[in-house]
């Protein structure tokens, strides 16, 4: 790939908006962090990424735009299907706009597909060709990588697992099931579940408090209950576990690998490696920056 090439990638997150300008070999030139405008409604989004991107590249010489958005998009990258989290977002063509505004080719995906995308080209999954990843966050967003590749489907949907059932009686879901991944695992699941926040939580497992590990243990065998479905179907070589309640791992994760073990046969978890992720905040702006080299459009970029 030609190494005067720039893309920007650009993570929509419900606070906040991260934008890099990268090259080829994932350096990336510069950052920006922006809160998101309040109420985020599409044309308020739109006008603050592209004022970001202005102040990202003055000089215009990044050559296409990757976004990740927190909801399912197109199988072209072009339309936000819909972004449960933010008013208004419905059948959305940002790519057009992004486009109209800028003068350059835009694509769209899943906010936790570009992480699962930054994660295989600069993170955890560099060593693996078949792996998923699962963010455990305000919501919990998954990404599936099959042979190298990113799998979205023949729609652009797939990947969503957070919302596989687990409770057929549980609590209800944004997305119009109940007792799903996310309904156990989320944060809004914990607070719903305790009073507490994660990081509190964590600090209580930290000085030995018995309520917290216990809470931890359970928590991790929800966590390996949802896992065991996905395990089953996709065999992968990895689970990367992301996403900011990932930093109390150390107290789920022996669960969730325990129950694993006891409801996976050895043959569908044949060398299987659960493993934190390592981009952090950071992946989903770095998999949009892939997911733009990936696209067609760097086909047009100069020399």
């Amino acid at each position: 790939m030609k190494a005067a090439i720039q893309v920007l990638g650009i993570d929509l997150g419900g606070t906040a908006i991260k934008l890099g300008r990268f090259t080829p070999d994932g350096t990336c030139l510069q950052a920006l962090t922006v809160p998101t405008p309040q109420p985020a409604l599409p044309r308020a989004v739109l006008m603050t990424i592209v004022d970001a991107i202005a102040d990202l590249d003055p000089k215009r010489e990044a050559c296409a735009i990757g976004i990740g958005m927190p909801g399912p998009t197109d199988a072209k990258g072009r339309i936000a299907r819909i972004a449960i989290n933010l008013p208004d977002w419905i059948e959305i063509p940002l790519a057009d706009w992004i486009e109209e505004k800028t003068g350059r080719p835009t694509i769209l995906s899943n906010d936790a597909n570009c992480a699962g995308l930054g994660e295989a080209w600069l993170g955890a999954g560099k060593a693996f060709q078949n792996f998923i990843l699962l963010t455990l966050g305000t919501g919990v967003g998954g990404a599936i990588i099959l042979n190298g590749e990113l799998f979205i489907g023949h729609t652009g949907a797939a990947g969503e697992l957070g919302l596989i059932s687990l409770d057929a009686n549980g609590a209800p879901c944004k997305s119009g099931n109940r007792g799903s991944l996310e309904q156990h695992t989320s944060i809004q699941a914990i607070r719903r579940r305790t009073g507490k926040e994660p990081d509190e939580l964590c600090r209580l497992a930290r000085s030995h408090d018995p309520a917290a590990l216990e809470f931890w243990r359970a928590y991790g065998r929800d966590l390996g209950l949802g896992l065991t479905s996905l395990i089953y179907v996709l065999t992968p070589e990895a689970i990367l576990i992301g996403g900011g309640i990932s930093a109390s791992a150390e107290f789920f994760l022996p669960s969730a690998i325990a129950e694993i073990e006891q409801r996976v046969m050895p043959t569908s978890r044949e060398g299987l490696q659960i493993i934190p992720a390592q981009l952090g905040n950071c992946a989903g702006m770095i998999g949009a920056a892939k997911l733009a080299l990936n696209s067609r459009y760097i086909e047009n970029c100069p020399e």
